[in-house]
């Protein structure tokens, strides 16, 4: 049945709406506004250019980069994932309580894990409350579609807030909507106003300009204002999802349940055995194999057991069940195992059921599912494996009495439970009797009443055995689970057993089968008996393999597939195990190899029989060339195909309304060819325009557009291939599509991850690719973060969160030096990219990744280290450091030195032949050849003659490999998800074992004594003095020996001298003060003068200017004139009268 279009739209032409509307068109006149196109156009032609590129700027900025999106359809589509984060006590659980009640109108006391609701029509919604803890963050950042970042209005941002955004940057970035709680503990209107302009601003800083932000006031009965959640539920509801890299290449699953499968038995002797568990949950991303390795974040690497499809708990409604505008009550569903729901609550592999206070099992109010649970186990009258051994099988829903398999002699074994019924009669089978359905109710009704009739059969319809004799086919009994799987041959019938188990006959049979043979002389051949072969067709047709199973789902060779199964295989079905009753146990016997003797006869009576002379026309090679080209094996330039003639041609058409069989004349093919021949040329010239008309016409898309339409082609290509393939093989081919929920059976679990499982703690589940599965050196692009209070030292290790994974690592950090050689770095650089090479499980280049000192929450600092992203993944690496070897010359002579310390053998001087070496001074050398003693030693070849106390150094590189360090974090593995810790720093340890550091005496620090050196005199020689000119002569005294009077003699003063001295000094000081000051005071009026002449200079400059250019004007209106009347055009001084 094909899906009805969708509903147009239809305008509103009356009511308040269509009013407005009017009213808008309407003119002034009461006419309808016309529409003039240059009304609001700007007026200059560089505005409208101006505005032309910034409508260009602003189309170009929305453009990103085309993305295949391989989320399957709307009805497909698997639940959207919105992750409610943010510190401890901002109202998050709150939040998701309120948009619970708002979406299914349910009320959950305690949730614990995802939360699934469905929103909308072609929408469901996966609520999960991300805890504050750092590996939560990390998982939920990376499996989120949209996050709802919670902030306390009264108090800001806090440190894990700004944690998140950074995890959330490096990892893809997904949605992030702003959501700010406990205003209402701001009392003053503008200092909330003042509040929300800050906290706005700072959002947008570190989201994006123009992210949206809600507001919620305060908390009423519990929850949020209802018109409040509304807007924000809204708002979900209308959002699209970018598809992210990471996700797009990778299939993963949020696991909603966890189960322990493991055997009791086993726990109880081994508490610590590896686990068998199942996860359930909804796959998104990529389609999923159960080949595929998968990886629990803080968990490990597992492999899949097996993967099997499960119905929907959370089904979205359907088209045809929900045709109204707004969403029924009864769709409202909600699937949330974990969580107190109903009174029902899923632990690992027990189920809770909670019944508050008494009740009774008669009252008329409305209980929970729970209750529901506890009173049908109460009234059940049985145990389980006492109604699993008296259960029965019955064929059609309105049987009364079981399966039960006869002989073609009307004995046969009836199933346990068979003579304790009493029921009577026999089935009838009419036309259209399958097509019935009867309810549970009126089934009830028609078993209780005595006299009604029994429409059901009390035995089984007796089926046909496949070969072998009478008596085989009386103990050997074919049974399937429907009636279209058992094999039928052309001599066996059904029949019905009645109540005594003979076969049941009725006289209306005999009469019909007198008269068919009455009639069969009347009929051509070819109708006789057509229910027998048709019988006969439908059974060959049944045994015919299905070849994808064959070959996907069996471990048969090429060799069995051909010869139709293992011989074993056969002999061992026809015999009975041993211990095997015959009266409770049915085998399906069926033999795949050759046909039997009944069904070649009855293949070759429905056959048509064949002439030889009409099988010599396929030995003529011409005939055989003129159809040759209408095969895929032919060639492409068959005369058919050249000739234009098309696959119907010579065919009859017998379906048309006219009945008028097509010409096969000679004239009629020609124009049939002619016609072909047309279209293909036709098809050529349209193929040569659309590649080189001209590219700026009409029906050009640009690039945007065109790859956007080919991802979109190629992606409908994609699911075209799987349209006629059955669900198990395009399982088996493709994998399970996102949107299915799934069940995962995972073996080989740590048992500490069942025991310590916590369903507030997000499970997820990550696919691999081949390549991550593979450990070798990722070299990366990383940055320090700019608020992380310490740089980054190399080999210390670093967690890392790199796609699925979390993990410990030692990294090198180093600079690509030139393009020649990459040269490792000691710290990480200030401000600036560096590289770093850590060991570690491939990951696909571009990837993003953020690491972390520690995971603990006892760091007050920001914890987020670093974040970059992959480059190159190598099995090797090449590191460099810089090393500097000191010598020290013993013997010198002009040009060459012999150089000892440097060296400890001759091998290394042999390996350093030819290197550069230099002195402190700056002489270059080279080293040259060793020397037999002392060991080490070299000979050296300098520019210039080097000294004794001259230190000589040689720089070389040092080849360096990071340590294959490897440690996952396996934080779901212990009871406090919080408190990992992995290998620390010896500092670290040191300090936590309260053990000294070692003291070296010769690394300690000490001051630096550097004595002040003298210099010799500069010394003339006398016979040089005398030849040079006075002007350069040294004008050297003799140092006076002799003191002068004003030296020796001593002044005594009186205390009124002194007094006087003492007075002209002070008034000196004074003096000299106001000087200074009226100094100080001239220099500020000689600015604040010279700043009024330069604006008076400007004003002069400017009226000058102007009055230049009306002089020039009227200069060239007089020039103008002249030259109208032929002037000439010699020279002329202006006159006064000119600049006037």
């Amino acid at each position: 049945m094909e899906e009805a279009a969708a509903k147009s739209h239809r305008a509103a032409h009356a009511g308040r709406k269509a009013e407005k509307k009017a009213k808008k068109l309407e003119g002034k006149d009461g006419r309808e506004k016309g529409r003039n196109d240059k009304a609001f156009t700007s007026s200059s032609h560089n505005r409208a250019h101006k505005n032309a590129l910034r409508n260009a700027e602003q189309a170009q900025r929305r453009l990103h980069v085309p993305l295949v999106d391989r989320t399957p359809g709307v009805e497909l589509a698997p639940p959207i994932l919105v992750a409610l984060a943010g510190p401890p006590g901002v109202g998050k659980t709150t939040l998701l309580k309120s948009l619970i009640k708002r979406y299914s109108k349910a009320t959950i006391g305690e949730i614990k894990g995802p939360v699934t609701v469905v929103s909308g029509k072609t929408r469901r919604i996966t609520f999960v409350e991300c805890p504050t803890d750092l590996n939560s963050m990390i998982d939920i950042a990376k499996v989120a579609d949209l996050v709802l970042l919670c902030i306390d209005g009264s108090f800001g941002f806090e440190m894990e807030t700004m944690e998140l955004l950074t995890v959330l940057q490096s990892h893809g970035f997904p949605k992030v909507l702003g959501v700010l709680t406990h205003l209402d503990l701001i009392k003053s209107p503008s200092t909330l106003r003042a509040q929300k302009k800050r906290l706005k601003q700072r959002f947008w800083t570190e989201v994006y300009a123009g992210a949206k932000l809600f507001y919620l006031s305060g908390v009423i009965n519990g929850r949020y204002p209802n018109a409040e959640i509304l807007n924000l539920s809204r708002f979900i509801g209308v959002m699209k999802f970018r598809p992210l890299i990471w996700r797009n290449t990778h299939a993963y699953m949020l696991a909603d349940r966890l189960e322990d499968l493991t055997p009791r038995e086993t726990v109880r002797q081994d508490p610590k055995v590896d686990r068998t568990v199942t996860l359930y949950g909804y796959l998104r991303g990529i389609p999923l194999k159960d080949s595929t390795a998968v990886h629990i974040p803080g968990a490990g690497d597992l492999r899949i057991k097996s993967l099997k499809k499960l119905e929907d708990p959370c089904p979205p409604p359907t088209r045809d069940s929900e045709k109204r505008r707004k969403l029924a009550d009864k769709q409202r569903l909600i699937h949330a195992p974990m969580s107190d729901l109903g009174g029902v609550r899923y632990d690992k592999d027990a189920v809770w059921v909670n019944v508050p206070g008494n009740f009774s099992k008669n009252n008329d109010e409305p209980k929970g599912e729970g209750e529901q649970m506890v009173i049908s186990l109460q009234d059940a009258p049985t145990t389980l494996d006492e109604a699993i051994r008296q259960s029965q099988i019955r064929l059609l829903k309105g049987s009364s009495a079981p399966l039960a398999a006869s002989s073609s002699k009307g004995k046969g074994r009836a199933l346990p439970g068979d003579d304790e019924s009493d029921d009577g009669g026999v089935e009838e089978f009419e036309s259209g009797a399958e097509d019935e359905e009867f309810s549970d109710e009126e089934e009830e009704d028609d078993l209780d009443e005595p006299g009604s009739s029994n429409r059901g059969r009390t035995s089984l319809r007796q089926p046909r055995a496949v070969g072998g004799s009478g008596a085989d086919r009386a103990e050997d009994v074919a049974y399937a689970d429907s009636d279209s799987e058992l094999d039928f041959d052309g001599e066996g019938e059904f029949e019905q057993e009645g109540e005594d188990g003979g076969s049941v006959d009725n006289g209306e049979d005999e009469d019909e089968d007198e008269n068919e043979e009455e009639e069969e002389d009347d009929v051509p051949r070819w109708k006789r008996d057509l229910e027998a072969h048709a019988a006969a067709v439908s059974s060959t047709a049944r045994r015919r393999p299905d070849l994808m199973k064959l070959i996907y789902f069996s471990d048969l060779t090429p060799e069995e597939v051909c010869r139709g199964g293992r011989d074993d295989d056969d002999d061992r079905d026809n015999q009975p195990a041993a211990g095997e009753d015959d009266d409770d146990f049915f085998r399906l016997e069926r033999t795949i190899g050759a046909p039997s003797a009944q069904d070649e006869t009855a293949d070759e009576a429905i056959r048509e029989s064949l002439v030889e002379e009409e099988l010599r026309e396929w030995d003529d090679e011409e005939m055989l060339d003129s159809i040759r080209g209408l095969f895929i094996t032919g060639s492409a330039g068959q005369e058919g195909e050249e000739d234009g003639e098309g696959e119907d041609e010579g065919f009859e058409d017998l379906e048309a309304d006219n009945g008028v069989i097509e010409d096969n004349s000679p004239k009629a093919q020609e124009a049939a060819r002619a016609a072909a021949l047309a279209a293909k040329k036709e098809a050529l010239k349209r193929k040569f325009d659309e590649q080189y008309d001209d590219p700026d016409g009409e029906g050009k898309l640009d690039f945007y557009d065109e790859r956007k339409n080919e991802m979109a082609a190629q992606l409908a290509l994609n699911e075209a291939e799987f349209v006629d393939d059955d669900e198990e093989t395009r399982h088996a081919v493709e994998g399970y599509r996102a949107g299915t929920y799934v069940r995962l059976e995972l073996t080989d679990v740590p048992c500490e991850l069942v025991e310590n499982f916590d369903p507030t703690i997000p499970l997820i589940v990550g696919g691999l690719l081949p390549n991550e599965e593979r450990f070798g050196f990722i070299q990366a692009r990383v940055k320090k973060h700019r608020w992380h209070g310490r740089i980054l030292k190399t080999n210390d290790p670093l967690i890392f969160s790199l796609g699925w994974r979390r993990f410990q690592s030692c990294p090198i950090y180093s600079l690509e030096d030139r393009s020649i050689r990459n040269r490792m770095l000691k710290y990480t650089p200030e401000h600036m990219h560096c590289l770093a090479t850590f060991y570690a499980p491939l990951a696909t280049p571009n990837t993003g990744f953020c690491a972390f000192n520690t995971l603990g929450p006892d760091t007050p600092a920001f914890r987020v280290s670093a974040t970059g992203v992959v480059l190159d993944n190598d099995r090797s690496t090449q590191i460099v450091k810089k090393i500097k070897l000191t010598g020290t010359p013993y013997k010198i002579f002009k040009n060459t030195a012999f150089v000892r310390e440097m060296f400890s053998t001759a091998l290394e001087v042999a390996r350093f032949e030819g290197a550069h070496i230099r002195t402190v001074s700056g002489i270059r050398g080279q080293v040259k050849k060793a020397l037999s003693k002392p060991e080490g030693a070299f000979r050296a070849a300098f520019e210039d003659k080097v000294l004794a106390s001259d230190i000589i150094f040689l720089r070389a590189w040092y080849s360096i490999q990071p340590r294959k360090f490897y440690n996952p974090v396996t934080s779901l593995l212990l009871a406090d998800k919080a408190r990992w810790q992995g290998m620390r720093l010896t500092g670290q340890v040191r300090r936590e074992q309260g053990v000294k550091t070692p003291l070296n005496v010769n690394s300690t620090y000490k001051p630096i004594e550097r004595p002040n050196k003298k210099f010799n005199p500069l010394r003339i020689p006398k016979k040089l003095s005398a030849a040079l000119p006075y002007a350069s002569k040294p004008k050297l005294m003799k140092p006076q020996k002799r003191q002068t009077y004003m030296q020796k003699r001593a002044v005594v003063m009186e205390p009124e001298e002194k007094k006087a001295v003492a007075l002209l000094q002070q008034i000196r000081a004074i003096q000299k003060d106001k000087v200074a000051k009226r100094s100080a005071k001239k220099d500020e009026r000689r600015q604040a003068r010279k700043a009024e002449l330069e604006k008076a200079e400007a004003r002069k400059q400017q009226y000058r200017k102007e009055e230049k250019k009306e002089a020039m004007r009227k200069v060239g209106l007089k020039r103008g004139s002249s030259g109208d009347t032929g002037g000439g055009g010699g020279k002329r001084r202006k006159t006064s009268d000119d600049l006037s």
